[in-house]
């Protein structure tokens, strides 16, 4: 058995903790509440791998608290409530509790209710760690109570600097390794921004070699090779965004890499075909009738024959979208008549347009003074020559179809 090299290369004091300047640097927020020895409740939202467990482990054994963590994927209520229960015995002879909550955004707003009194009363000190937007995934009392602080994702520099400088402790728990700054730097870019996937794929990597040479092979072979996106998370909303903007400034490169990045995520297709299907309507009709038919005939294809045979489909309603000219009028439309819907209410529909097929509807007018738009042109006096097979204008009908209320109003 050997501890896992994440673990074992843990900063154990802000000092060697050497990224997030912007939070532990000297007069920085957690640098002084370290100093003042006291330390609030707190949400740590930030990508994986980027330092957020290592801060609350730095935390604890600065203030010299009793430190639990748990991991609301596999802890249960009870288990939460246990340890509350030491830290109410810790409260009583003047020690401090610190509970480390992770991935706090996969338990539901209820369960998080548990912890409001505890928090309140300060018997414990809460760290919660999530990778979502808590103002998503977190009740808006504990979002009150709490400090939410931003951890950045590392940079491939961040990662190598640090590994570097970790390197004479790596090479105490396995002294034959061998690794020039070249592998060193495909490794911090392989890791993808998370400081412990790169120490991971090392450490794979160190397992591999027989002889203790790492070679490219070798560290490509430990490499997983993961595309991170979370189908229920803030991800998952930021690149349909993308994909939807750069649709809208005719990007047709952009759009399709973001496109490709659901994909292989795991999206559902046909949640991206859905989105392509709004878009042509949103973004292009009418300056292109063809797009919301081509998007619907995409959803139907995409349907039928589903991944990986579909992508193409996806790509090629993608390029025609971006390619096509813009308009939004529909939705413009959509927007301005539900303004009007919620300013005015129920206003009532004028009499003329009403139907009256009751005797009583009749005798109190509904329908009396409608105009019949086709008679009325047939029959009309005026000058435009009437062509039963091509039709004709009947924006010259003069009759208002608006409540009193928007009489004149005009969308379009």
């Amino acid at each position: 058995m050997f501890e896992p090299l994440s673990s074992y290369v843990r900063p154990q004091n802000l000092e060697d903790f050497v990224w997030q300047s912007h939070l532990v640097w000297p007069d920085k927020p957690l640098s002084i509440f370290l100093q003042s020895g006291k330390v609030p409740s707190m949400i740590f939202r930030g990508p994986p791998g980027c330092g957020k467990t290592t801060i609350a482990h730095i935390i604890s054994k600065t203030l010299q608290a009793d430190f639990f963590y748990l991991s609301w994927v596999t802890s249960k209520k009870d288990d939460l409530l246990k340890l509350v229960d030491q830290a109410k015995l810790n409260f009583q002879y003047g020690k401090s509790t610190i509970i480390f909550l992770d991935e706090i955004h996969r338990r539901n707003k209820a369960q998080q209710d548990t912890l409001l009194p505890y928090v309140e009363k300060g018997t414990v000190t809460l760290i919660w760690a999530t990778t979502e937007n808590p103002s998503f995934t977190v009740n808006n009392a504990l979002l009150s109570r709490c400090r939410i602080f931003v951890f950045e994702k590392l940079s491939d520099q961040e990662i190598f600097d640090f590994i570097k400088k970790q390197f004479p402790l790596i090479l105490k728990q396995h002294p034959k390794i061998s690794l020039t700054d070249e592998y060193l730097l495909l490794i911090s870019k392989l890791g993808n921004w998370d400081l412990r996937n790169a120490l991971n794929i090392l450490e794979s990597a160190i397992l591999l070699a027989k002889d203790g040479l790492l070679t490219d092979q070798i560290i490509l072979q430990a490499w997983q090779k993961t595309v991170y996106y979370d189908r229920d998370g803030e991800e998952h909303y930021n690149i349909i965004s993308a994909i939807h903007k750069s649709l809208r400034d005719s990007d047709a490169d952009a759009a399709c890499y973001w496109v490709q990045r659901m994909l292989m995520g795991g999206e559902d297709p046909l949640y991206l075909a859905r989105r392509l299907l709004r878009f042509a309507s949103e973004d292009i009709w009418p300056a292109d009738n063809n797009a919301l038919l081509l998007a619907n005939q995409v959803y139907d294809a995409v349907a039928k024959i589903w991944m990986p045979e579909c992508d193409v489909f996806l790509f090629q309603l993608t390029i025609y979208l971006a390619k096509a000219k813009k308009n939004n009028i529909a939705y413009r439309t959509a927007i301005a008549t539900r303004q009007d819907v919620e300013k005015y209410g129920n206003l009532p529909v004028p009499l003329h347009l009403r139907n009256a097929p009751t005797k009583l509807m009749k005798e109190l007018e509904y329908g009396k003074w409608y105009i019949y738009a086709h008679d009325k042109l047939r029959h009309t006096s005026w000058t435009m020559k009437y062509d039963p097979l091509q039709g004709y204008d009947t924006r010259n009908i003069d009759q208002e179809h608006f409540p009193t209320e928007l009489k004149n109003r005009t969308y379009l």
